[in-house]
């Protein structure tokens, strides 16, 4: 049974940083593209990024590119997203998805 268990949500004025952490089981882990994606209150799913299998590639929403970050660890079965400068509109429950897969998500709230 797949599992994606995300976690490093939290409570962060503008400007600030965080880190996500996505824990992953049940699949080869390696072998899949594994994406974050965002639901800010009162609207839909919003894309924010992908890494690919093998090299790696990446790919960002332009609402984030150049402040988020996304890397994975295959050895601990991880994926991560590191925020930097996160504004107000960064506000949202993140999910890591694999395919239509999702785990229970992660507030973030960017408030002063």
């Amino acid at each position: 049974e797949v599992q994606l268990v995300e976690s490093g949500g939290g409570l962060v004025q503008p400007g600030g940083s965080l880190r996500l952490s996505c824990a992953a089981s049940g699949f080869s882990f390696s072998n899949y593209a594994l994406s974050w994606v965002r639901q800010a209150p009162g609207k839909g799913l919003e894309w924010v990024s992908t890494i690919h299998s093998g090299p790696g590639s990446t790919a960002y929403a332009d609402s984030v590119k150049g402040r988020f970050t996304i890397s994975r660890d295959n050895a601990k079965n991880m994926v991560n997203l590191q925020m930097n400068g996160l504004k107000r509109e960064d506000t949202a429950v993140y999910y890591c998805e694999l395919g239509r897969i999702r785990g229970q998500g992660t507030q973030v709230t960017v408030s002063s």
